[in-house]
């Protein structure tokens, strides 16, 4: 079972690496979009790599209460807690 620590290195890491940021730039209260300088065909290939990193579907609306990283993070982690056995 991830702990909230290991998504927020994994995330981290697999955005620095598709999106050639700094991962120190990456931080909880950063914005997601400006951050990562998203547009609407970035937001697929974010898709695509949440669902091969962490093996769930994601919905164009999961995005839609997402603003910060601390947001995006919250929403994998309960996303990952909802699939694993109890």
């Amino acid at each position: 079972m991830l702990q909230k620590d290991e998504i927020i290195e994994k995330v981290n890491h697999f955005l620095a690496e598709e999106f050639e940021v700094d991962e120190a730039g990456i931080t909880p209260d950063g914005n997601l979009k400006e951050t990562l300088e998203l547009d609407s065909l970035d937001y697929i290939d974010l898709v695509v790599v949440i669902e091969n990193n962490f093996a769930f579907k994601v919905k164009p609306e999961d995005f839609t209460g997402i603003v910060t990283f601390e947001d995006f993070y919250n929403y994998i982690e309960t996303r990952v807690k909802a699939k694993e056995p109890v």
